[in-house]
């Protein structure tokens, strides 16, 4: 198994057997996560069916964490696949991001600033807790 030390200071919340579960460093919304093969791949073609099982696994878990610990009234959950399409990094990942009625204000709009009520690893330590 691989040194987990470094697991909280990285936002990595779980590891599996082909993917991880990590905090977004820069998250759109308090929650916001992510779930990505270990492969360096940047295409879904190129996932494999147990990347694919374990990849939506992980989504749900984060779900089920998130609504236990967060208890968002909705998700927004998506790929970016392609740097048109807003993948700032080659490697394949998938968000899933809490939402809330009301959460966007005008704090992005005037000022291109997010708010976030939440330190980061504070999120981090409720949903690892929420897994354990």
């Amino acid at each position: 198994m691989k040194d987990q030390s470094d697991d909280r200071e990285n936002l990595l919340i779980k590891r599996g057997k082909v993917s991880m579960l990590m905090m977004n460093r820069y998250p759109y919304n308090n929650g916001h996560v992510m779930v990505a093969p270990y492969r360096h791949i940047n295409d879904f073609d190129e996932l494999t069916a147990g990347e694919i099982y374990e990849i939506f696994q992980m989504l749900k878990l984060a779900k089920y964490a998130l609504d236990k610990v967060m208890h968002p009234h909705g998700y927004n959950m998506g790929l970016n696949e392609g740097e048109v399409a807003g993948a700032g990094f080659e490697h394949i990942h998938f968000h899933l991001v809490p939402r809330w009625t009301g959460d966007t204000n005008f704090m992005p709009v005037t000022a291109s600033t997010k708010v976030m009520p939440e330190l980061l690893l504070n999120t981090y330590d409720k949903i690892f807790e929420a897994l354990q």
